[in-house]
């Protein structure tokens, strides 16, 4: 009896009936969902080796399909598209993301492959097709799955083909971008009209076609395990000091992160400005010609792909305080008009706390200052109309920037006729505060660093808190604090108030006075550059007629 078949079933007690294929399917199903769902790869070569267990280029094409299905997301992704087709009697798949590629170039090199006969693919046809049959320029090619994903993710095609491990890499990137524009933040009445772009080949193509210097290095490498960035370091290698260059370098090489979505900010807050200090420590700047001076002094120029605005390093306090406008006026006007902005920016930390000393300590004016302070009385101290005149300025600049241009000018009458005229005659307010708070605005405005003009009202209100609490010594002690925290505050080991500390009485001219050109002959000393002329010895201004 025991060897007798179960006639419920049909099998032996010993035996365990087979399993459908249908649930079969289902439970290899279920594995691979779970599989996918523990899935913890940071990068591409992770996620690889996690489901090939290693980075290498599958033989077959189904294989290679299954692959991509779980690395890349295709067949669910729609902007994900492997091409299948049969070229010189052998299978083959081109992977790319639609819409990052220039359809014509693809579209031009397939139409090309497609002539091939069994004959010309009969050895060797990777290389058979990279050496011999593709009309293009740019070809390479990888034996590594991940490099080849990570390539067609930043817009060019990998072409596969059956029984190969190898992959062709064809650079056929088309990116969505805007031509040059001039540059809302960096605008001059004379001067070129063309600005950064958020593409990175845009913007090296704009520098090079004003420094045609063969000494100009573009390197490039990516930042980011999930991102990718593009990164370029931008120098002339024959002028530049290559200490300085390699530190860059270095910090950059060795960040992990998991990307840069914004771009150059998050950059420069990973190798440069690290702490709470509010002063920047690189100048942003999205005019080429700028850029391509800045790299003619020595400086190195550091760039991030889908960001218009580039950073300058090293750079120092009276740096950021400059204009492109004062080089393309007169000497004298140039001068002019550096010294108008020193005073705004001056004005614009300083104007407001020297006057509420002046108001609280009324004993301290000269006798040709008596007719400051207020006249009248208001409901409110003199420190809450600062500080809510301070809030409110601000608050009128962040919405400004979330309006639509044509409301812009609206809101702005509203704010200046309204609510600054009826503060002042329901007695909140008196016309004075309003006076010089909106001085000081315009002095933070006119500062062509945007970074340097918040910092700057960021000091403005810790001197204002200062001097309410403790008067003079309040207003001294928050200005020597100042000074020392911007003296030790360093650039890539350059000091941030050069040329004042350490004082260089030639480079302070060179700071307080737009020079004529042939009278400014040196590079500046601080960027330590291998070769500091910046023109030939005949090159004098006697010599010219």
């Amino acid at each position: 009896m025991e060897e007798m078949e179960d006639k419920s079933t049909g099998f032996g007690r010993d035996e365990v009936p087979p399993v459908p294929p249908s649930v079969m399917k289902e439970m290899k199903e279920k594995a691979h969902l779970e599989k996918r769902d523990a899935e913890t790869s940071a990068n591409t070569e992770e996620s690889v080796e996690y489901w090939l267990g290693k980075d290498e280029i599958p033989v077959r094409l189904k294989d290679l399909k299954s692959a991509l299905e779980d690395i890349v997301g295709l067949n669910r992704s729609f902007d994900i598209v492997l091409r299948e087709m049969v070229i010189g009697g052998r299978s083959t798949a081109i992977l790319f993301v639609n819409g990052l590629i220039n359809s014509d170039v693809t579209t031009l090199i397939l139409n090309r492959l497609t002539l091939l006969d069994t004959r010309d693919l009969k050895s060797h046809p990777v290389q058979a097709i990279k050496n011999q049959y593709i009309p293009f320029v740019q070809v390479a090619d990888t034996l590594k799955l991940s490099e080849a994903i990570n390539e067609a993710l930043v817009g060019q095609s990998a072409i596969f083909i059956e029984g190969e491990n190898r992959a062709i890499i064809l650079d056929t990137r088309s990116y969505p971008s805007r031509s040059p524009a001039e540059p809302e933040v960096e605008r001059v009445v004379r001067g070129a009209r063309d600005g950064f772009t958020e593409t990175l080949l845009t913007n090296i193509n704009l520098i090079r076609r004003r420094v045609r210097d063969p000494g100009l290095n573009c390197e490039i490498m990516k930042v980011g395990r999930r991102t990718q960035t593009d990164v370029a370091i931008v120098f002339v290698d024959d002028i530049v000091d290559q200490v300085q260059v390699e530190a860059i370098r270095d910090k950059i090489n060795k960040l992990d992160l998991e990307g840069l979505p914004l771009a150059d900010k998050q950059l420069e807050e990973a190798i440069v400005n690290r702490g709470w200090h509010p002063y920047p420590l690189v100048r942003y700047s999205e005019r080429p010609d700028v850029v391509a001076s800045h790299l003619l002094e020595g400086r190195v120029v550091v760039m991030v792909d889908t960001s218009p605005s580039v950073m300058i390093m090293p750079t120092t306090f009276f740096d950021l305080c400059q204009h492109a406008e004062e080089n393309r006026q007169t000497p004298f006007m140039g001068t002019y008009l550096r010294w108008i902005r020193f005073g705004g920016i001056l004005a614009s930390m300083f104007l407001l706390p020297l006057w509420m000393l002046l108001v609280v300590h009324p004993e301290l004016k000269p006798p040709f200052l008596e007719i400051l302070g207020p006249q009248e009385n208001a409901k409110l101290p003199i420190i809450m109309q600062f500080l809510i005149i301070e809030f409110g300025v601000d608050l009128l600049r962040l919405a400004a920037v979330h309006t639509p241009t044509p409301l812009a000018s609206a809101m702005g009458l509203i704010a200046a006729i309204l609510i600054g005229d009826i503060a002042v005659k329901t007695g909140f307010f008196v016309n004075e505060v309003i006076l010089y708070m909106a001085v000081a605005a315009i002095g933070m405005f006119a500062t062509p660093s945007y970074e340097l003009g918040l910092a700057n009202r960021a000091v403005r209100l810790v001197l204002l808190i200062a001097v309410a609490l403790f008067g003079v010594k309040g207003f001294v002690a928050g200005t020597t604090l100042l000074i020392v925290l911007l003296t030790t505050h360093r650039s890539y080991n350059s000091s941030y108030l050069w040329p004042f500390i350490p004082f260089s009485a030639k480079a302070m001219g060179e700071v307080l006075l737009r020079k004529p050109l042939l009278y400014s002959r040196k590079r500046p000393s601080i960027n330590k550059t291998r070769d500091n002329s910046k023109m030939g010895p005949e090159m004098k201004p006697g010599n010219q007629t």
